[in-house]
């Protein structure tokens, strides 16, 4: 792939792979794709936040690939060929404290129709946490589906909080940005109304943590939230913009 031709995003807009329908795929395709998978893997979770979405969403068929699949997961090489000297930057003095933002895509998943969601926390202007993921729960509406990735995303606040308060800074409240505010009003007022009984009682767990002032709400537009990029398929114009906010830098 080193002289492949480079492309602007990780995943061709509006692409959406389906499952095979065949029993049993090619031996020596399948390990062909997990290799290739288990190699984006690597650099995904290690610095490069940027193919979060496109490697979390090709990495579902490694069980049963087909060509299709393959030739996606190589498109994803293609754009790194044309980003190898991506950095993840943190500055320091730049007095940017920890922050969070989530997002997600209702029912998304044409298979199973999970939702997709996907969080960051953000230090000194650059990502130090990041997770994209299908929902294991197939959510009723996208306030609900929101209310889940909120509480996910807070207990990751909370263990940051544990970790630096281990490393002797005591952090004030970090906020939580998402565009949806029924979800931030569910987080916020702890009342079981008839919308929200039959939210899985573990996702109540945000309501504790904006309780106890660890965390709090904020609401952001949707064409402002650069975590809408962990949970769709952006052009390229989306897709630049956002990625210049997660602090990836070229460095010559």
């Amino acid at each position: 792939m080193v002289n492949a031709k480079a492309v602007p995003t990780p995943l061709p807009v509006g692409y959406a792979p389906v499952k095979s329908l065949d029993k049993a795929a090619d031996p020596e395709l399948q390990k062909r794709y997990q290799t290739v998978i288990g190699s984006l893997l690597y650099l995904m979770l290690g610095t490069r936040p940027d193919i979060s979405f496109a490697v979390t969403k090709m990495a579902q068929f490694t069980a049963n690939p087909t060509e299709d699949h393959l030739s996606h997961a190589l498109y994803i090489c293609r754009y790194l060929v044309g980003t190898p000297n991506y950095r993840l930057k943190y500055d320091g003095a730049s007095g940017q404290g920890l922050n969070a933002c989530t997002d997600l895509d209702w029912a998304s998943d044409v298979n199973m129709r999970q939702s997709t969601s996907g969080f960051f926390i953000k230090l000194a202007g650059g990502l130090i946490s990041w997770t994209t993921k299908a929902q294991k729960t197939v959510a009723l509406s996208s306030t609900k589906a929101e209310y889940m990735v909120l509480s996910d995303c807070s207990r990751q606040v909370v263990w940051m909080h544990t970790l630096m308060g281990e490393l002797g800074y005591s952090l004030k409240l970090i906020p939580i940005c998402g565009d949806n505010q029924g979800s931030i009003f569910i987080a916020s007022n702890p009342v079981t109304e008839r919308h929200s009984k039959h939210i899985d009682i573990r996702y109540h767990y945000v309501r504790e943590v904006i309780s106890r002032k660890y965390a709090c709400g904020f609401f952001i537009n949707s064409d402002q939230n650069p975590a809408d990029m962990f949970t769709k398929n952006l052009g390229s114009v989306k897709f630049l913009k956002y990625r210049g906010e997660l602090g990836l830098e070229f460095l010559e």
